[in-house]
């Protein structure tokens, strides 16, 4: 399966919650191929099922070489105090601004068998875990930024080349 065009900040499918995904089947599996084949480019952390596309719950990551994917996934768990960390977005491409992010996340999802997964960690791949799971609730990151920093990214926005 080859990786999929990234949906871009604007189109209406990432600001929609997405759907749970109710059974495993062949189209669920394709999925899952397409997002770990997405998230193996090159500079990428994770790939939400909506970012190519697809309204199901549903996200791959790709953090310090370890490749994998989450099915259904939510929060389960947020630590320590937000901090601003850079972060940016494929659907927000060329574009990164201070985001405020727990610095340790759990998420709770399952596999292409069904059975529960537990994905945790800090840094990069807590603040992966938490964006991936926003674009899943409609949410694309310049939402989460402080007013004065979504102003800034509001109007780079408005002045890229790809909006």
């Amino acid at each position: 399966m080859p990786d999929r065009p990234i949906r871009l900040y604007g189109d209406p499918v990432l600001s929609t919650v997405s759907d749970p995904i109710d059974r495993i089947d062949d189209g669920v599996r394709g999925l899952v191929a397409d997002l770990i084949d997405s998230v193996k480019v090159e500079g990428r952390a994770g790939v939400a099922a909506c970012q190519i596309g697809v309204g199901l719950r549903a996200f791959s990551y790709n953090v310090d070489g370890v490749v994998g994917y989450l099915i259904n996934p939510e929060i389960i768990e947020l630590d320590g105090e937000k901090t601003e960390i850079d972060e940016g977005c494929l659907s927000v491409p060329g574009l990164w601004f201070p985001t405020p992010r727990h610095p340790y996340a759990k998420a709770r999802g399952t596999d292409l068998d069904g059975n529960e997964v537990i994905v945790e960690g800090t840094g990069t791949l807590a603040q992966a875990l938490q964006h991936e799971t926003d674009h899943l609730d409609g949410i694309v990151y310049l939402k989460r930024l402080l007013p004065e920093h979504r102003r800034d990214a509001m109007r780079a926005v408005r002045e890229s080349e790809w909006f």
